[in-house]
């Protein structure tokens, strides 16, 4: 078994997609978890003439395909497109732009919904306690950090399972731009199941990592609420 696993990730194209992948997995996460905490945040705060119709597509953007995102990315970047001098097309950095516009109305709608259920109290607890606003907010952030920490790892899992955008944005360049899920796709073509089989497991494995981790940290609060 360790043999085979050796030999599949011994492949220089399997490490290539490997590093692409977490690349463009990791950079796209940091990037939307930014502005979508941000926004799911503010837009909880604040009460304003349209505020309903901006969530209602937030969550429409939620479940976009993100086959659409790529083609519009594409027809962005593409040579005649608006960013067409940026070169962004079939780069690892297009990639990174269309994980972007699919993951940061995933981690904004979600913080919105744990923020428009929690913070109200959370804020009548604060005033309660003679917090100011920094102490407040501070209060805000320590007190949804699970929710928050959930909301990125769900952001994080549809970067890195995604295949239609990055397919189109990226063009499945071996060595550049081929990430794990359009090589396992390639490889099913070509009847090659082995090292599509190690890169699904893989796949298995990141994801019952980060789940093992959330479950870690939600049971360190839990112990250190009990003392």
């Amino acid at each position: 078994m360790l043999d085979w696993i050796r030999g599949v990730f011994s492949n220089p194209a399997v490490q290539s997609a490997v590093r692409v992948t977490f690349i463009m997995a990791f950079a796209s996460t940091a990037i939307s978890s930014g502005i979508g905490i941000a926004a799911g945040l503010w837009l909880q705060k604040h009460n304003f003439f349209g505020k309903r119709v901006i969530i209602r597509i937030n969550r429409t953007l939620m479940g976009v395909p993100p086959v659409v995102i790529g083609l519009l990315v594409y027809l962005l970047t593409m040579r005649g497109g608006p960013l067409g001098p940026l070169s962004l097309l079939f780069t690892v950095r297009g990639m990174i732009l269309a994980q972007v516009l699919i993951i940061t109305p995933i981690i904004s709608g979600m913080v919105y919904s744990y923020a428009a259920g929690a913070v109200p109290a959370i804020q009548e607890f604060a005033i309660t306690m003679g917090a100011d606003k920094r102490q407040t907010n501070r209060l805000i952030i320590s007190e949804l950090r699970n929710e928050i920490y959930f909301c990125i790892i769900a952001g994080f899992g549809r970067a890195i399972s995604e295949v239609g955008s990055v397919m189109l944005v990226g063009g499945n360049i071996k060595g550049h731009t081929r990430t794990m899920t359009t090589m396992i796709s390639l490889l099913k073509s070509q009847g090659i199941y082995s090292e599509g089989i190690g890169l699904g497991l893989m796949l298995l494995l990141i994801a019952f990592i980060l789940q093992t981790l959330g479950d870690y940290l939600r049971k360190e609060e839990v112990r250190n609420e009990n003392y």
